[in-house]
């Protein structure tokens, strides 16, 4: 079932600000009547669901992603990552702050270049083992009547 105009602005508003009855109000239902409309609007399965899936998105939407991270890291690496740091200058006997932009530090892009092998596992050996390895039990415990 497909949301009306009022309905899709009552679920973003809801969405924004997590109360059914100001949500019912912004969307331009009656204030007298908003807050039986906005329960009721929660109840209704196509504008839950709607809810859900733009919860959803929006929570994956602010999550990086594998690939955005590496992505970072490599820039980070590569000396294309700025970084803003507070300065001072002195102009005629004044100081005042300054915010330069400048390359991170070698320790943070090192850090990165670490990470980034991790990722690739460049700094472990590759060992590969096989073979058919068999399992001897060996009881020499005793029992209670031995001692």
């Amino acid at each position: 079932m497909k949301l009306t105009p009022k309905q899709k602005a009552f679920a973003d508003f809801y969405i924004e600000l997590g109360n059914a009855t100001e949500s019912a109000i912004k969307a331009g239902y009656s204030k007298k009547t908003a807050k039986e409309v906005g329960y009721e609007n929660l109840t209704k399965p196509h504008i839950k669901n709607y809810v859900e899936e733009r919860m959803k998105q929006i929570e994956s939407d602010r999550i990086a992603k594998a690939e955005e991270v590496l992505a970072f890291l490599s820039a980070s690496l590569r000396g294309e990552v700025l970084e803003e740091v507070v300065s001072t200058e002195s102009i005629e006997g004044m100081v005042k702050p300054v915010i330069l932009k400048k390359q991170l530090s070698a320790k943070d892009r090192i850090k990165a270049a670490e990470l980034l092998g991790k990722r690739y596992a460049l700094f472990t050996e590759k060992v590969d083992l096989e073979g058919n390895v068999g399992v001897t039990i060996i009881d020499d415990i005793g029992t209670l009547e031995d001692a």
